[in-house]
């Protein structure tokens, strides 16, 4: 009869032990839950920083084809976006009237150029009667001052058959550059003249082309007082690093660039300078008016950088996550430049050489997070820097 009791109090002993045991293998904080990261312990390292600033591309020469003679468009050579050579016919304008003026002057020059020959013969013939005193004087010098009237007669006409011959060659309308040809908005048959609003149409000499860039007023400072050597903006101008370009489709441009000039003045309204970059355009692949980016190199030594990755931002703050030798986790607020190298920020607060840093999953590690560290060794981690 006292049996049963004895076993219920029994297996109660026995299930209170079992779930104390299994309480006891989950424990939070045990070793077996600490979840492995990547880190890296930061060391100042050397890069190269690009600051990208929108640009907008336009030929050497952005030159306006204009009529300098009035008529009818007779004839079209090229399209709109041909590459052309300097002294290449474009258009050709129907302009009888200035056929015409050719074909009188020459006939003028004929005539002239008989009477220079008749009054020369008269000198020839009154001279030696004047010699023997069989005429007087005053015949020689009529006939003389008759020849040099003659004489001018003819480099008159000789002026106006030039002058024909240069209006009729304005018929001809040719390219005065080497470049690309823009929009055309006549037609044949328009009537052209030089007092037309429009011209026949623009040539862009694009064997070299500017870059036209802004920069605000706080980076011009910067680079004023920047370590580029020059003691005045000129100087350090030209003693700037080649700049790249970067085309609209994100590819790179295969040829450097220049910055030639600084405009001196400060937009009011932008609170920015603007800048031009001279690039070489021997295949014509950048054409006047395309979207571009330029591109700007600066060296750093020994700064502190990290992988853009290795941080989260929280309320327009930027924080990354280091780790303590006891292997929890903090998230410090950090301040970078506002150009970075490649995929790196450029830390200039709240890191520093020696802190170790996580380098994934930040944005779900909470403060005091135990972790396991798992160090990279700086050579994989920056190994795009080389």
């Amino acid at each position: 009869m006292n049996k049963q009791p004895f076993l219920s109090i029994l297996s109660v002993f026995f299930l209170i032990t079992s779930c104390g045991k299994n309480d006891k293998s989950a424990q939070p904080g045990d070793a077996a839950q600490v979840k492995e990261y990547k880190t890296v312990t930061l060391q100042p390292q050397s890069a190269t920083l690009y600051s990208d600033y929108p640009a907008s591309i336009q030929g050497q020469q952005n030159i306006e084809i204009r009529p300098r003679v009035e008529g009818y468009i007779d004839k079209i050579y090229v399209d709109e976006g041909a590459v052309v050579k300097a002294g290449q016919p474009l258009f050709k304008i129907s302009a009888p009237e200035y056929e015409q003026q050719v074909r009188t002057a020459t006939a003028s020059i004929k005539s002239a150029q008989a009477s220079v020959s008749a009054a020369k013969l008269a000198v020839n013939k009154v001279k030696p009667l004047v010699e023997k005193e069989i005429i007087s004087k005053y015949d020689l010098e009529s006939a003389q001052y008759t020849y040099e009237s003659a004489m001018a007669n003819l480099a008159q006409a000789n002026a106006a058959l030039v002058n024909a011959k240069t209006n009729l060659g304005y018929t001809t309308v040719t390219s005065p550059v080497n470049g690309v040809v823009g929009s055309i908005p006549f037609r044949l048959g328009s009537l052209v003249s030089s007092a037309n609003a429009d011209p026949l149409t623009t040539v862009a000499s694009i064997g070299n082309v500017y870059a036209y860039f802004a920069i605000n007023e706080k980076k011009l400072l910067n680079f004023t007082e920047g370590k580029t050597p020059g003691n005045t903006l000129a100087e350090k101008i030209k003693n700037m690093p080649s700049v790249s370009l970067v085309l609209s489709d994100g590819t790179p441009y295969d040829s450097k660039g220049r910055i030639e000039t600084v405009n001196g003045l400060i937009n009011t309204e932008t609170g920015s300078v603007n800048f031009r970059a001279r690039f070489p355009n021997p295949k014509s692949i950048i054409r006047s008016g395309s979207s571009t980016t330029v591109r700007i190199p600066n060296e750093v030594k020994d700064a502190i950088l990290i992988p853009q990755s290795a941080t989260f931002e929280l309320q327009d703050k930027i924080f990354a996550v280091t780790v303590g030798k006891d292997g929890k986790t903090k998230n410090t607020n950090i301040t970078v430049m506002d150009i970075s190298a490649g995929n790196y920020y450029v830390v200039t607060s709240g890191l520093k050489a020696g802190d170790q840093i996580v380098l994934e999953g930040v944005a779900t590690l909470k403060d005091g997070s135990q972790i396991k560290a798992n160090n990279q060794s700086t050579e994989t981690v920056y190994a795009d820097l080389k």
